[in-house]
């Protein structure tokens, strides 16, 4: 599955967004295997952060100067909101660019393989609860809900996933969906 994965994430045309008015970011996919079923690592923000308090996204976070390039700022987010360290976390490839509709970002999301069982160190400050999911879970019909947001004073397709009585939408629930296809497209290999 991995070497798929990663093939799929390679080989397909990535769609890149450059918009000098958001502020450039990016989240780590995280997943890994337990039990004999792949999972996907989330993570729920806290009240104490700026932005997207309490909701359930990806590790990662706003590029800073130190980042050379977006892989950095998922990586050095992701060890400082879970304490996974980056020498940990094999990439298989990056997802499409996506915007938030509720803040100014645009998310530069990567898919990673990591090591489990692993000893997390959710940072208090940013992280109430590091949840993994199942992804035959999330593929599951009843947890998958069409919706639409606005962006740019438009309407878009998006998605809400409801699972383990959580909520993933916005960015995060757009992100995922992409993955999850491709991750389909995997297995069907």
């Amino acid at each position: 599955m991995k070497e798929k994965l990663r093939q799929l994430l390679v080989r397909r045309q990535k769609r890149h967004m450059t918009d000098p008015s958001r502020v450039p970011s990016a989240v780590l996919v995280p997943v890994y295997r337990e039990k004999e079923q792949y999972h996907i690592l989330f993570i729920k923000r806290t009240e104490k952060v700026n932005v997207h308090r309490g909701q359930i996204s990806f590790p990662g976070g706003t590029r800073e100067e130190r980042d050379s390039t977006l892989l950095d700022t998922a990586l050095r987010e992701c060890e400082e909101e879970t304490g996974l360290h980056a020498r940990d976390v094999d990439i298989l490839g990056e997802l499409d660019d996506e915007v938030t509709t509720t803040s100014n970002y645009i998310v530069t999301p990567f898919v990673a393989l990591i090591p489990w069982p692993y000893q997390f160190k959710p940072s208090p400050e940013e992280v109430q609860e590091i949840i993994g999911i199942p992804i035959p879970e999330l593929l599951e019909k009843k947890c998958l809900h069409h919706n639409t947001e606005i962006l740019n004073g438009k309407e878009i397709s998006s998605y809400a996933y409801h699972c383990q009585g959580n909520v993933i939408w916005g960015a995060t629930a757009r992100i995922l969906k992409k993955f999850l296809d491709i991750y389909i497209q995997a297995s069907d290999s």
